[in-house]
């Protein structure tokens, strides 16, 4: 981890870490999904997300939110994190639940706090511009009212992203130098468009892809909740109230299976007046499916990208990964074209790039056969 270098005694971090494991199978599994698996270099996702905010925020201020199945393997690769800043959801209940649980905790250590909520699974090439942008986010959001969401600036028509179009610029501080980040306005959020729509929004350029990185103080964000999610706001003094006298997750425990499974775009996002979107100007990827692996790989003069020892003849356009920790040989092939090839200790996964989204599919089969539920 870096050290820190400047923090904020107010600022906090919460990340979200809870997936299931299914996009990047076999490598990617119930217990190890993909914040915690070291798909590009030796740092795993989640590592790398908590790496990107220490400049910023001291390691007591960040918070992670996983699930009891893989918290055993978080604490693990995060030995400097408090015990008590790793939390186990019960079972999933979608990401309002979560920000709301996180919501209580930053609470109840500090009612002034502003918060940040990022993914832990997302690639930020570029670090630097990527905390210039929450820097300012994060000052932006405990000087007033606002809800900060942090949008990317299109770099394709992606069909594979919601769309935030943008209004106004917000006026910079006066009591404050200028932002080196652009505020927008929110005007609207768009669900994930059709081609036609993604190129229209990205040469209008009044669009964001939505990251799914928020921004908000504890005193705003639970003003939101009163507001459009009473049960929530109610479900969060309660955590506050509990994680004050050391009876948080037997609470959880009771509580959490009952919670509406409800995103926070749709529980709040979206119906809040006061939401105003950062111009996320860097480098960023969700990495949403093995094909989108190659965008960060170099690719042979065949388009081929390969991880492993890979020797072929008349190949074009493939992903080849080799993920073998053990008895590693040379993964060869003859005439296969656009296709994903992945190796792992136990199982081989052979598909179509055009069917990268259904390996999905593939999982939950597996999950239902009594031989291979292992393999989950």
């Amino acid at each position: 981890m870096k050290k820190n270098v400047s923090s904020n005694k107010n600022w906090y971090v919460i990340i979200m870490a809870g997936g299931r494991g299914e996009r990047f199978w076999p490598v990617s599994r119930e217990n190890t999904p993909k914040q915690l698996i070291k798909l590009l270099g030796d740092r795993s996702f989640l590592q790398a997300a908590v790496d990107n905010v220490l400049p910023l925020v001291p390691i007591e201020n960040i918070l992670v939110i996983t699930n009891q199945a893989q918290a055993p393997e978080v604490k693990k690769q995060l030995p400097r994190l408090p015990r008590e800043n790793l939390i186990a959801e019960p079972c999933g209940r979608d990401t309002t639940a979560a920000v709301t649980l996180g919501a209580a905790l930053v609470g109840q250590r500090n009612t002034n706090g502003v918060m940040a909520v990022l993914p832990a699974d997302h690639v930020i090439p570029e670090p630097k511009r990527f905390q210039q942008v929450l820097r300012d986010a994060l000052d932006l959001a405990g000087r007033g009212q606002v809800i900060v969401t942090i949008g990317i600036k299109p770099a394709e028509p992606a069909t594979g992203y919601g769309y935030i179009r943008v209004g106004t610029p917000l006026p910079p501080p006066h009591d404050a130098k200028p932002y080196k980040t652009v505020f927008h306005r929110v005007e609207q959020f768009v669900e994930k468009p059709q081609y036609d729509k993604a190129l229209e929004y990205l040469t209008s350029g009044q669009y964001r892809w939505n990251s799914g990185m928020f921004v908000w103080s504890f005193v705003t964000l639970t003003q939101g909740l009163e507001k459009h999610q009473p049960e929530m706001a109610a479900a969060c003094r309660r955590w506050f109230d509990a994680a004050a006298k050391g009876r948080l997750q037997k609470i959880l425990d009771k509580e959490y299976p009952e919670i509406r499974k409800i995103s926070i775009d749709y529980a709040l996002m979206e119906q809040a007046q006061n939401v105003v979107v950062a111009d996320g100007d860097f480098a960023w990827d969700d990495l949403g499916s093995w094909t989108a692996l190659m965008r960060h790989l170099k690719a042979d003069p065949e388009g081929n990208c390969a991880v492993g020892d890979f020797v072929h003849v008349d190949g074009a356009r493939n992903l080849i990964y080799d993920a073998r920790t053990k008895n590693r040989t040379p993964i060869a092939v003859v005439g296969l074209r656009d296709a994903i090839l992945v190796q792992t200790d136990d199982a081989v996964l052979l598909a179509h790039k055009s069917q990268a989204q259904r390996i999905k599919e593939l999982v939950r089969k597996l999950a239902e056969s009594d031989r291979y539920r292992k393999l989950v």
